[in-house]
């Protein structure tokens, strides 16, 4: 399972399997987890989560940017989607990546831009998640958070994920913050030198960080479909008497959405992150790597024609 995980995360990075994808994706499944390409798309998926009790996150896929103006364009998108959220009235949020930012030009310009935002978010009472995206850019990224919270941001919070070895040190060194953090497995080709490869030490270290945050006085989003760490979450926040509102549960759009709502049912918060947008090819390869179900999914689709 491991070598096709690779070599579907080694897929992402083939500009011709993506344009065979980007062709027939939507068609053979890719709506499943894509709240479609556009923002008009997204809206109305996202209310019917909303309605269904849902609270929801949504990001503008795209990673990668060219140039200082590509970056004021993704800028003005992200401004968009805040006004949308709040005129629609959905209990939504944003999550951005650093590198849709400008990051991979320049650390300065991508806190600037993510500043903007996180500023823009706060005058309507909303809330921006930076996502964690490749081990070399992990540095980087919490440097411009702490900065976000030195300049007396509250609305923002970051991820960290547990498949690399050095995630309980940093969760360590932010606990003082109060941080509010979303803790997910990871779902990038890392290297076995700074990432466990077997997928019983992730979950026993997923298991670690989410019992140290979630006692550590910030805010947990529990990040994950794995149902065994979904209940060792509740039990720990039960013996420990930490409230609801210190935590809740996050997943991805399309997957174990019956799994969600019984959790709703059962009186906890659970947070769908629901993406849109054109560049969603390299999003779709790496939820087809997390789970086999995924890649049968579309297989299927694929047969069916």
């Amino acid at each position: 399972m491991s070598a096709l995980r690779g070599l579907i995360l080694a897929a992402a990075d083939s500009p011709r399997m993506q344009r065979l994808v980007q062709r027939y994706g939507f068609r053979l499944g890719a709506a499943r987890f894509v709240a479609g390409e556009s923002l008009d798309d997204a809206v109305p998926v996202l209310r019917r989560l909303n309605e269904s009790g849902l609270l929801t996150n949504t990001t503008l896929l795209g990673e990668g940017v060219r140039g200082e103006a590509e970056t004021r364009t993704v800028v003005a998108s992200y401004r968009e989607v805040l006004d949308r959220i709040e005129a629609e009235g959905l209990r939504t949020n944003v999550a951005v990546k650093l590198t849709h930012l400008g990051l991979s030009i320049d650390e300065e310009l991508a806190r600037s831009n993510v500043s903007e935002l996180v500023a823009h978010a706060a005058g309507l009472g909303n809330f921006i998640r930076i996502d964690m995206e490749e081990s070399r850019t992990l540095e980087a990224t919490l440097r411009i958070y702490r900065r976000l919270r030195e300049d007396g941001h509250t609305n923002v919070g970051t991820a960290l994920q547990a498949y690399l070895f050095r995630t309980e040190d940093d969760l360590a060194a932010l606990l003082p913050l109060a941080p509010n953090l979303r803790l997910v497995k990871g779902a990038y080709l890392e290297p076995p030198e700074i990432a466990y490869p077997r997928k019983s030490d992730v979950d026993a270290a997923y298991g670690r960080l989410m019992e140290a945050s979630l006692a550590g006085g910030g805010f947990t989003a529990v990040a994950t479909h794995d149902e065994t760490l979904i209940e060792r979450a509740i039990s720990f926040t039960r013996e420990r008497a930490i409230p609801n509102e210190r935590f809740q549960f996050q997943m991805l759009y399309g997957v174990r959405p019956r799994l969600q709502l019984d959790l709703v049912r059962r009186g906890y918060d659970v947070l769908v992150a629901t993406p849109y947008g054109p560049e969603w090819y390299r999003y779709l390869m790496r939820r087809l790597a997390e789970r086999p179900a995924n890649l049968l999914f579309f297989a299927r689709n694929l047969l069916r024609g």
